[in-house]
């Protein structure tokens, strides 16, 4: 029996699942049916991101791809501004125990779950959960970012 993978969009958040990575009998990557975004992030579990979350993507470099639900109205960041630019630096990122997750999920090609950090100059508590891009091409990284709501 066939086992029926999670999607999510970075750009719209819409979760769905399918059979396949790829869309169809092409090796192209899956794209959202909801808003057309390009490509899709596979969750190797069940994930709900709250409803607050912002969504990032990133490059196989961790420099910026596009800015997505929810990252405007948590760090008032404009995707024009942050495409290119590294996610750290970008978002001003810090993780609480001072190791970059970023390019542990990068390099490892591993989900990476549940990271205290601070964002933007305020330091806004967050918590960052990172899943990989699991192509065989680009490589890349989705960064969840969700406000805590303590400091």
């Amino acid at each position: 029996m066939a086992h029926e993978h999670h999607f999510i969009c970075p750009h719209c958040g819409d979760r769905s699942l399918g059979f396949d990575r790829n869309n169809g009998f092409r090796r192209e990557a899956r794209g959202c049916a909801k808003c057309g975004f390009a490509f899709l992030f596979e969750l190797l579990d069940d994930y709900y991101p709250a409803p607050n979350a912002a969504f990032f993507t990133c490059d196989a470099h961790g420099r910026l791809l596009d800015c997505g639900r929810g990252s405007f109205e948590l760090t008032g960041l404009k995707t024009e501004s942050a495409i290119g630019r590294p996610v750290l630096e970008a978002l001003e990122l810090r993780f609480s125990d001072g190791v970059d997750h970023v390019a542990t999920a990068l390099e490892f090609e591993a989900k990476v779950a549940g990271k205290a950090a601070s964002i933007g100059k305020s330091e806004i508590a967050a918590t960052v959960d990172m899943f990989p891009a699991y192509d065989d091409d680009e490589g890349g990284v989705l960064v969840i970012l969700t406000p805590s709501n303590t400091r």
